[in-house]
């Protein structure tokens, strides 16, 4: 039934009084039926009160109907004598529907206001004219197609990009960027080092962001560029271990260095990558750059070559001593080889307290300090 329907519903003490009167029953006689005090039955007949379930059930009985009748009369009543809702309910229910708005307003993304408001900044968010830009989102006319991004994802995608948009850093310089890769290789001995990461980054003009998962984003890394000029690497750390951070940096910087993602950003779940044989060449290109990065090819191949399959912790400690890289390095690798994900566990130390208090950080309790 639509909303003009309900317009001329009378309330359910009408169709009573003609009942009683087709009947020749009085208000008296039908509290005497009903059991009930007379006063009850006339604040009904008079509109001032509603037929309770337990009423229209007494009803039917005394006039041999179906008490639905009188439960959909009163229903009918209610609906009809009901406030519209506020608009604002269907046009928050459309941002929620797709994007999760209230984490993003928790996490300071957004901020808690009118639902005109909220779709203006979400339009702003998604760097997009209007509300009805926003990809995901019902007839949306996006100039960029992410329908292959997950909502969540995307959300996190743009994040990143708001933040690194206010950042300063010098004029990117690949040169620089490949130079700076034995640097970073050095810092592979102690976790404590990742500290330098965003510096020397910053100094090859390479945007590093750090932004914490929506709860429902599956994705480790993201490689974006703001123009031609300017390269963003976005990180998540959704898994805080030592051979993950340097895995997906060395992972983006490789994209980087191809000058993958500057028609479109690459966002990467690497949980949920395919096989290599499915893989695009740019992502077989960066998967095994980071590889090699992490523990040398050639190196890693002939030790499980002359270890496999027992790999003792005295073996793995040595074997990282003399490569000057943290051992956490090597199980992760061992790992990934083997599907022993409990192996030797202790030595995948976490990053993020050392990363973070030198980067560009959102999450975990921080707001980055960017305008909304």
């Amino acid at each position: 039934m639509n909303d003009a329907a309900y317009m001329d519903i009378d309330h359910p003490g009408v169709f009573i009084k003609e009942e009683l009167e087709a009947r020749g029953w009085s208000q008296r006689d039908l509290a005497y039926i009903l059991g009930v005090p007379e006063q009850a039955v006339n604040l009904i007949i008079s509109g001032k009160r509603g037929v309770s379930p337990e009423m229209a059930k007494a009803l039917g009985e005394a006039f041999d109907v179906t008490p639905d009748l009188f439960a959909n009369l009163q229903r009918m009543f209610e609906m009809a004598k009901a406030r519209e809702p506020d608009p604002a309910v269907g046009r928050r229910a459309r941002l929620q529907s797709a994007y999760p708005i209230r984490e993003m307003i928790k996490r300071g993304w957004l901020q808690d206001t009118d639902a005109a408001l909220l779709e203006a900044q979400m339009a702003k968010f998604f760097l997009v004219a209007n509300s009805n830009e926003i990809p995901h989102l019902a007839h949306a006319a996006k100039k960029t197609d992410y329908s292959d991004t997950p909502p969540s994802q995307l959300a996190w995608l743009f994040r990143v990009r708001q933040i690194a948009s206010e950042m300063v850093v010098p004029k990117y310089s690949e040169k620089a960027l490949r130079e700076v890769l034995p640097r970073l290789q050095q810092l592979l001995v102690d976790v404590e080092e990742a500290r330098h990461v965003p510096r020397l980054l910053a100094e090859c003009g390479v945007r590093l962001v750090f932004v914490e998962c929506l709860p429902t984003a599956k994705i480790d890394g993201a490689c974006m560029w703001l123009n031609k000029q300017s390269p963003v690497i976005g990180m998540s750390l959704r898994h805080d271990r030592v051979d993950n951070f340097w895995f997906v940096l060395r992972h983006e910087i490789e994209h980087v260095l191809n000058k993958d993602g500057q028609d479109k950003p690459i966002v990467e779940d690497l949980d949920a990558a395919p096989e290599a044989g499915e893989l695009p060449p740019h992502e077989v290109a960066a998967n095994d750059a980071a590889a090699n990065f992490v523990v040398a090819r050639a190196e890693m191949e002939s030790f499980v070559a002359r270890k496999a399959p027992f790999f003792a912790e005295r073996d793995i400690l040595g074997f990282a001593r003399r490569l000057q890289i943290h051992p956490g390095l090597v199980v992760g690798q061992i790992q990934r080889r083997t599907g022993r994900w409990d192996f030797l566990r202790r030595h995948l130390v976490k990053v993020r307290p050392h990363v973070l208090p030198g980067a560009m950080v959102d999450g975990w309790g921080h707001v980055a300090p960017v305008s909304l």
